[in-house]
């Protein structure tokens, strides 16, 4: 009998293969034999385990360190042009992140007033939101409470009647649970201390990010040269870390550009509409765009809200929803999807289910860093042989 191994399947031809019934009673005729070590899973599953443990344990230390690379690999183009024009990678990177900063600052004072007399409305907003949700429940309850009532006093007084008098009830002790009063003191010392953490965090990033800017190639030549001893595995790491780079710069241009679009559709649809504050909302709306599904939905939600109390007419919050719900739903599930899948040629449903993951492990950040984080990751798996499996269930 012929031991030769069966020739493999293309699997455009899966769907012409011959089927045989099956009988969900019947145990199966032929078992798949597969080459696995029990001992080899149950080490891989304790190792993956740990490393998420690690991973959540020591977010503080993380997410500084992948927004850092994060950055570096969008700053990088800019930083390497300039050094190619012969100015100091120190020089360049130093200008360019406090060219950054300071833009980012000017336009967040200049936008400072409306954001604060926006905040300062949301209070309102949600309160007259309340009431008028609460009014016109009543309006529709109101007759039905009244029947209801109408007849549970009269059953009272039936069943008073026929028994009588009725035995003296026992007193019942009644228990008031008091709210804790609002300490003023400690909730500045918890809003300081967020706000420390905020600007500590920053500086981390700002300094990371600048040191990575100014070291150039050192880091991949190091990678290189530890990645073994044989030409095979550096040409591997090359390609890898070629790969990473190429695809982390088109993912970030692509979300770079639809946060820009995003936003200036969202505030010059909110001007024309003649909601207050259109340049706030259109910042926002840029900015959130950057959080995968969660900042979508924050942005629909406050401006119908918003538009709601402006207006006092929910026709005009219904097509400020819409129309931002719009504006998203073209971008995010259109546009972005089919640039994404251009640049980085990763599975939609593998990406959604792993930014969902990375969302639980280190919550916002874990949205902002999940995809990239992805990249590298099918990156890794498609060169090494014991990996290529997830590379597989990553890709298109």
């Amino acid at each position: 009998m012929s031991s030769e191994p069966p020739e493999p399947i293309d699997p455009s031809e899966i769907d012409d293969l011959p089927r045989t019934p099956v009988d969900p009673r019947q145990p199966p005729h032929v078992l798949l034999h597969m080459p696995a070590n029990v001992r080899s899973a149950a080490l891989g599953v304790l190792m993956v385990l740990a490393v998420l443990a690690v991973l959540k344990l020591a977010s503080g230390f993380f997410i500084p360190l992948m927004v850092s690379v994060v950055f570096s690999y969008a700053l990088s183009p800019l930083v390497d042009w300039f050094h190619r024009m012969k100015v100091p990678r120190a020089v360049s990177a130093g200008v360019l992140i406090l060219g950054i900063l300071g833009g980012i600052g000017a336009s967040v004072y200049s936008l400072s007033d409306d954001a604060n007399e926006l905040i300062v409305s949301m209070p309102d907003a949600a309160r007259k939101v309340r009431d008028a949700l609460q009014q016109g429940k009543k309006k529709k309850e109101d007759s039905t409470l009244q029947n209801v009532q109408k007849a549970a006093t009269e059953l009272e007084k039936a069943a008073e009647e026929a028994g009588g008098s009725t035995p003296a009830t026992r007193g019942v002790t009644r228990v008031i649970v008091e709210k804790p009063r609002f300490d003023l003191r400690e909730h500045l010392w918890t809003g300081t201390l967020g706000f420390a953490s905020v600007i500590g965090q920053t500086v981390m990033v700002t300094f990371l990010t600048y040191f990575m800017l100014i070291s150039g190639n050192t880091f991949r030549r190091k990678l290189v040269k530890i990645a073994g001893p044989g030409l095979a595995e550096k040409k591997l790491t090359v390609q890898a870390l070629d790969e990473i780079n190429a695809q982390m710069q088109r993912y970030l241009l692509v979300q770079l550009v639809a946060s820009i679009a995003v936003g200036l559709a969202t505030g010059i649809a909110f001007a024309i509409i003649g909601l207050e504050h259109a340049a706030v909302w259109g910042v926002a709306a840029g900015v959130l765009n950057l959080v995968p599904y969660v900042g979508s939905i924050a942005v629909t939600g406050l401006s119908a809200v918003v538009a709601f109390v402006q207006f006092g007419d929910l026709n005009m919050a219904l097509l400020v929803a819409g129309i931002s719900l719009l504006i998203n739903t073209v971008e995010g599930y259109l546009l972005v999807p089919w640039a994404t899948s251009k640049a980085s040629s990763m599975n939609p449903v593998a990406v959604f289910i792993g930014v969902l993951a990375w969302g639980w492990l280190w919550g916002v950040w874990g949205l902002l860093l999940g995809i990239p984080i992805l990249m590298a990751v099918k990156a890794v798996c498609d060169r090494v042989d014991h990996l290529k499996p997830i590379g597989e269930l990553l890709g298109t």
